[in-house]
C-alpha cells in the first residue's frame, strides 16, 4: 500500500509570519536577526506562540508585559510590548497604568515600577496626553466599610470567603489588595487575572499559585484551554522548568473545577 506523501512546511513561511507578527506585537518594523537567539524569537516566539488562536491577543499582551517586567527581559523588550499594546489598541494608556499598579502588588513595587516607567517612555514616544486615572481613594472612608468591601471583593475574586484580617499582612491584603485595587474600574477583572497569574507563578509560593489558578477558572474569568495556552506564553519568558510546574498545577486545577472541588485537599 502506498504511503501518503508527507506535507513539508517551508521555513521561509514561518519566518515571514514571525516578521509580520513581531511588527504587530512590538509596534515597529522587525529587524533581521543577528544571532541564533534572535532568530528563535522570530521563528518560535512570534511565528508560533503568538500566532496560536487559543489565547486572545489582549491576554497575550498582559502576560508578556507582566513576564517581561519580572523575568529579566531588557527594558527595550518591555518597551516593545507596551508600544505594541498601544499601537494595536489592545490596551489603553489608562489600562496600562492600572496594569502597572496591579503588577506592583503581585510582583513587588520594583517590578511594577519597571512597567510604569516603560508606559511613561512609550506614551512620550507616541505623544500621548497623560492618562486620567482616579486616585487610590479620593474621599474619607469608614474603616469598617473598607474591611467589608475587602471581604466581599476577596470572596468574588477568589471564589471562597476570607478569614479575618488578624495581622498586618492580612490587613494589607484585605484592605488594599481586595478592598481597593481589585475594585478599581480602570482594568477589568479578567485582565487583572493574567497579571496576577504571572505574579504568583513567579513567586514560587504553592498556596497563591494553586488558589489563584483555581479561582481564575472557578470564577469563569479564564477557560481551561486558555489556561493551558497561558502556560506556554508564560514559559517563553520564564523558562520551561518554571512553566512545567505551572502546567501540572493547571491540569490539577482543571480537574478540581470540573468536579466542583476546592483548590486544596
Amino acid at each position: 500500500m502506498d504511503q501518503p506523501a508527507m506535507t513539508l512546511l517551508d521555513p521561509r513561511d514561518r519566518s515571514a509570519r514571525g516578521v509580520a507578527i513581531e511588527g504587530d506585537v512590538t509596534g515597529r518594523a522587525a529587524a533581521a536577526p543577528a544571532t541564533l537567539l534572535e532568530e528563535s524569537w522570530r521563528d518560535f516566539v512570534f511565528a508560533e506562540v503568538w500566532a496560536r488562536p487559543g489565547l486572545p491577543r489582549r491576554a497575550r499582551f498582559l502576560v508578556a508585559l507582566a513576564s517581561a517586567a519580572t523575568c529579566g527581559l531588557a527594558d527595550t523588550q518591555l518597551d516593545d510590548f507596551v508600544r505594541g499594546a498601544l499601537t494595536t489598541e489592545a490596551l489603553t494608556l489608562v489600562e496600562l497604568r492600572e496594569a502597572a499598579l496591579h503588577l506592583a502588588v503581585y510582583s513587588g513595587w520594583g517590578n511594577g515600577g519597571r512597567l510604569d516607567r516603560a508606559v511613561t517612555r512609550m506614551s512620550k514616544e507616541k505623544g500621548l496626553a497623560p492618562a486620567e486615572v482616579p486616585p487610590i481613594r479620593p474621599a474619607p472612608w469608614d474603616p469598617e466599610e473598607r474591611v467589608a468591601q475587602g471581604h466581599a471583593a476577596f470572596h468574588k475574586v477568589m471564589t471562597f470567603p476570607p478569614g479575618p484580617p488578624s495581622n498586618p499582612y492580612l490587613e494589607g491584603i484585605n484592605n488594599f489588595v481586595f478592598g481597593e485595587m481589585w475594585r478599581r474600574p480602570g482594568l477589568d477583572e479578567r485582565s487583572r487575572r493574567w497579571i496576577t497569574l504571572v505574579g504568583v507563578c513567579e513567586s514560587g509560593a504553592d498556596i497563591p499559585i494553586r488558589s489563584h489558578i483555581h479561582a481564575a477558572m472557578a470564577s469563569g474569568n479564564c477557560q481551561p484551554a486558555e489556561m493551558l495556552e497561558f502556560v506556554l506564553q508564560y514559559g517563553t519568558h520564564a523558562g520551561w522548568p518554571k512553566a512545567s510546574r505551572i502546567n501540572g498545577v493547571v491540569l490539577d486545577m482543571i480537574g478540581k473545577v470540573e468536579n466542583g472541588l476546592p483548590w486544596h485537599g
